[in-house]
């Protein structure tokens, strides 16, 4: 697909693991992007560090993908604080709040 005319934004979202950044690209997946033909979505773990790119058609498309994205991030960390067998010292290592 020809991405010359959309907008590109590529977000690193840092992990205390890369088991955790596994965790938080498999939960994210499932949830395809509602408007497929004016949004595209690429993820994967390089590491400790969650990338994710983002190909949209308007700026406004960018910026409610990213806030909409960046909420589901926020509650993958909560989940994984509260509930990963490593959980007090993540909460330790990563700020959640």
């Amino acid at each position: 697909m020809d991405h010359t005319n959309w907008h590109k934004l590529t977000l690193r979202v840092p992990f205390a693991s890369e088991a955790h950044a596994n965790i938080a690209k498999r939960v994210i997946d499932v949830d395809k992007e509602l408007q497929a033909d004016a949004v595209k979505r690429s993820m994967q773990v390089e590491g400790e560090v969650l990338v994710v790119t983002f190909y949209t058609l308007t700026v406004r498309l960018a910026r409610l993908t990213i806030n909409s994205f960046l909420e589901n991030i926020e509650l993958v960390v909560h989940t994984i604080g509260e509930f990963a067998d490593d959980a007090n010292e993540y909460s330790q290592r990563v700020s959640i709040g």
